[in-house]
């Protein structure tokens, strides 16, 4: 699969199903994070959530993208991954329809990532929670490791804003 020139030329599907550009999101600071709602890392919604709701006046957005291709920890619907969210850590950030972030089914988002910024063992991700930091100009700055939590990148974040 061929690496999208930006970030802006991606198109990606929300968890209500609807197709949407990357580059609606132009200006903005993100954090795209693949989660899942049963995994060690998976309070970290709450953090996530917490970091949102601080900088989203300023410009960030958290944009999370289930995934079951880590131990099946995201086993749900779209439908059941938007109520657990919903229910249990009151998400209010954009989620989006659940993809593959490896292999020859990656979406073409996360090839675009893991073509920018390599993690300690390769451009594959790892595990659930991983976390990558886009500038206002759609540059990917950092990646982060799933035990990262959101808290600790905080001034990461802030640095962009």
């Amino acid at each position: 699969m061929a690496v999208p020139a930006s970030i802006y030329d991606v198109t990606v599907r929300t968890i209500s199903g609807v197709s949407m550009s990357l580059a609606d999101y132009r200006g903005t600071v993100l954090l795209v994070v693949n989660v899942a709602s049963r995994c060690g890392y998976t309070p970290q919604y709450e953090g996530l959530e917490a970091l949102y709701r601080r900088h989203r006046d300023r410009g960030f957005v958290v944009l999370g993208f289930p995934c079951d291709q880590f131990g099946h920890q995201e086993p749900g619907s779209d439908s059941d991954i938007r109520e657990f969210c919903s229910s249990r850590y009151d998400v209010t950030f954009p989620l989006f329809g659940k993809i593959d972030v490896n292999g020859p089914a990656a979406d073409p988002l996360y090839v675009y990532l893991k073509a920018r910024k390599t993690g300690w063992l390769g451009s594959s991700i790892k595990w659930n929670f991983t976390k990558f930091l886009i500038d206002r100009r759609g540059d990917v700055v950092r990646r982060f490791a799933p035990a990262d939590k959101p808290e600790a990148i905080e001034p990461a974040v802030l640095a962009l804003l």
